[in-house]
């Protein structure tokens, strides 16, 4: 192939180098470029106007990211062929293009019972044909089917680029200082033993701050209020709309592509079939279909759309324990009474559910730290080590949504 050589400016970490014409291709390939039009953060922009950006800027930020790390591991001996590193750095730069419109928000709602990455894998899959079987060694590191384990954990794991770039990225354009981690210290730190990407003793801390600024951007951030309340406001605006057509009502999407995954139950059988009109879906889809619906003649569509178009958002409390059903059943009566409606639409008013966050989990997949001795040890069993036991374990909080 021949050289070739671009930057990227990127506002997080300066200049990103493309040095390899697969690479470039990738980037400029339309499946790709979808990214450039979902949000990287769903609705975080209607609580922190600066987190706008988009998929794709945290898709190159995790390949500059990757690239750092395995120069890094290469300076220490690590093995690591051309071919080897270039699969890993396709892999994490097509590692989230299975996303659909707003993330998260919307994963098992238009696809149902298919996830994100199966249908990264699906694309990249697809792509492979077109470049001749190029992309063959990135989908055996994204799948973890080939033999250094190391470059899977890479792209993911507990120590994987993809986390060090979203929350350097989510905390840069929220201005959320909380979300602040040193990741150029913690790539410094990585090493490779047994095939086990780990941390060297000197990055303990350096990892610490890495766990605890993740659980508090969560909170703060990902499970702000107001975020999943705007985020829960579109889950059901699909919801409604799914509904309206089963019962023969006309609820018609402003997109082709968006209007085939509300008339069509899909799954992953119909996402192969269909690919090309997933990845004509993206959150234009989405946002320009909820205006011209604020205007819909059912009441309960139009009242939800007109909401999250002008952020009128669903009051939310959240509290340690579940929520009276008395409560809840008492709120959807006052909704009813109000709108007119009956008491089971009132459900897309009012609502509860919980939010879980987990700071570390070692039964996932642990944090091991080397030792100048050749000693390993799990980050949670290091004495006076932050991230304990109770750290470890799940926090789940439980909220409810209702009209204003």
């Amino acid at each position: 192939m021949a050289f070739v050589r671009k930057i990227i400016n990127d506002p997080v970490y300066g200049f990103i180098t493309i040095d390899h014409p697969l690479i470039l291709s990738i980037i400029a390939h339309p499946y790709y470029q979808r990214l450039r039009r979902i949000h990287q953060m769903a609705f975080a922009h209607l609580v922190y106007p600066g987190a706008v950006h988009s998929r794709l800027h945290h898709s190159l930020g995790a390949y500059h990211l990757m690239s750092c790390a395995l120069n890094e591991l290469k300076s220490k001996g690590t093995a690591i062929t051309p071919d080897e590193e270039l699969g890993a750095k396709v892999a994490i730069l097509l590692h989230d293009i299975g996303h659909g419109p707003y993330s998260h928000a919307l994963e098992n709602e238009l696809i149902v019972a298919v996830s994100h990455e199966s249908i990264s894998l699906l694309i990249m899959e697809t792509m492979n044909k077109e470049y001749n079987g190029d992309l063959q060694h990135a989908i055996d590191i994204f799948t973890d089917k080939y033999h250094k384990h190391f470059l899977h954990q890479l792209v993911s794991g507990q120590l994987d680029v993809d986390r060090m770039d979203y929350l350097s990225r989510d905390s840069f354009f929220t201005g959320v200082a909380e979300g602040v981690i040193s990741y150029d210290r913690i790539l410094k730190m990585l090493i490779v033993k047994n095939d086990q990407l780990m941390i060297e003793e000197k990055g303990i801390y350096s990892i610490e701050k890495f766990l605890v600024a993740r659980r508090l951007m969560y909170w703060q951030v990902y499970l702000h209020k107001a975020v999943m309340s705007a985020e829960m406001l579109l889950v059901k605006i699909i919801r409604r709309a799914k509904d309206l057509l089963k019962s023969n009502v006309s609820v018609v999407a402003a997109t082709e592509a968006l209007n085939f995954f509300l008339v069509h139950a899909a799954n992953c059988e119909s996402i192969k079939m269909h690919l090309d009109v997933f990845c004509n879906l993206d959150d234009y889809d989405v946002m320009c279909t909820i205006k011209n619906w604020s205007t819909h003649e059912d009441k309960v569509l139009s009242t939800l759309c007109r909401s999250l178009v002008d952020r009128r958002l669903l009051k939310i409390k959240v509290q340690a324990d579940r929520f009276d059903e008395k409560i809840v059943k008492t709120r959807k009566c006052e909704v009813a009474e109000r709108l007119k409606i009956t008491e089971e639409e009132s459900g897309y008013f009012v609502f509860t559910g919980e939010a879980i966050n987990t700071t570390y989990d070692p039964s996932d997949e642990r944090i091991n730290v080397l030792f100048k001795d050749g000693s390993v040890r799990d980050i949670s069993q290091i004495d006076n080590a932050l991230i304990h036991q109770q750290l470890a374990g799940p926090v789940k909080k439980y909220y409810i949504c209702y009209l204003r």
